[in-house]
């Protein structure tokens, strides 16, 4: 009869001690995810881009030659800011002021383009630079070669800071 009670309490106390376990993991899982964010979406973004086949690679890199290689198409920018964001993202809201101010600088000349996730028209950019999750901010040279990403939201300063 003791053996039973005990293995009765003993069982309750394992499955108590196992919750707060299992409840005091969770923010630490949750802190080490959220640290490795970016680690996170450039592994999700690089094998999007595999995914996402040759015929849209070759039209989203025609689509980046003709449009944000400046060398090539004579447009007088040195920079283009991609925000690829969507209007329900409380985030993507942060941003707006930010892009804006980037694209009125009169410090550096930043072609800001917002791509939003809904539009078809935006698909074959998104598969083509792994967009996994938004706001995702990516930063392109003078002959649009991707040279900074990033997901979440930046200041201006912080922007500025990459662009110089």
């Amino acid at each position: 009869m003791e053996t039973a009670t005990f293995a009765k309490n003993g069982g309750r106390m394992v499955k108590k001690v196992g919750l707060y376990l299992f409840i005091a993991l969770i923010p630490g899982l949750l802190l080490v995810g959220f640290l490795n964010k970016n680690w996170f979406n450039r592994i999700i973004s690089e094998k999007m881009k595999v995914h996402a086949g040759t015929h849209v690679n070759l039209t989203a890199e025609e689509y980046v030659r003709t449009h944000f290689s400046y060398a090539q198409n004579g447009l007088d920018y040195r920079f283009t800011l991609l925000e690829f964001g969507s209007s329900g993202c409380a985030m993507c809201k942060q941003m707006e002021p930010v892009l804006e101010e980037i694209r009125n600088s009169d410090k550096v000349k930043v072609n800001v383009v917002f791509l939003h996730i809904m539009n078809p028209d935006n698909q074959k950019l998104i598969q083509y630079y792994g967009i996994s999750a938004v706001p995702m901010q990516i930063l392109l040279d003078a002959r649009g070669n991707e040279f900074f990403r990033h997901y979440g939201v930046l200041s201006v300063s912080q922007i500025m800071a990459k662009l110089n």
